[in-house]
């Protein structure tokens, strides 16, 4: 069974900085589409990012030039670092995985963490 375990999240003023840090239980991490969402209270869960196989990646137009995703294979670990962080970016942040190509659909995400809260104050 593969486990996803976020870890990063705090608290931090607008315009700070986090990283947040995806672990996988399993060597899929190379392989696999890894992706980030989010879920803000009363929101429906949305896509922010996500990085293939082949190191391509997609954002989402309102973190795009502040998020950054990327993965380092050898510890089976994916990263969002958040730059410029706004109080619209306060959610629970999901790290997610899928055996095949990019998307930014949440149904076709197969394996999910149980998120980190991230709060930007104003």
């Amino acid at each position: 069974q593969v486990q996803l375990v976020e870890s990063g999240g705090g608290l931090v003023q607008a315009g700070g900085s986090l990283r947040l840090s995806c672990a996988a239980s399993a060597r899929f991490v190379s392989t696999y589409t890894m992706g980030w969402f989010r879920q803000a209270p009363g929101k429906e869960r949305e896509f922010v990012a996500a990085i293939r196989s082949g190191a391509s990646t997609n954002y989402t137009d309102s973190v795009k030039g502040r998020f950054t995703i990327s993965r380092d294979n050898a510890k089976n670990t994916v990263y969002l670092q958040m730059n410029s962080l706004k109080p619209e970016d306060t959610a629970v942040y999901y790290c997610a995985a899928r055996g095949g190509i990019a998307t930014m659909r949440v149904v076709e995400y197969g394996y999910w963490g149980q998120g980190t809260q991230v709060t930007v104050s104003s």
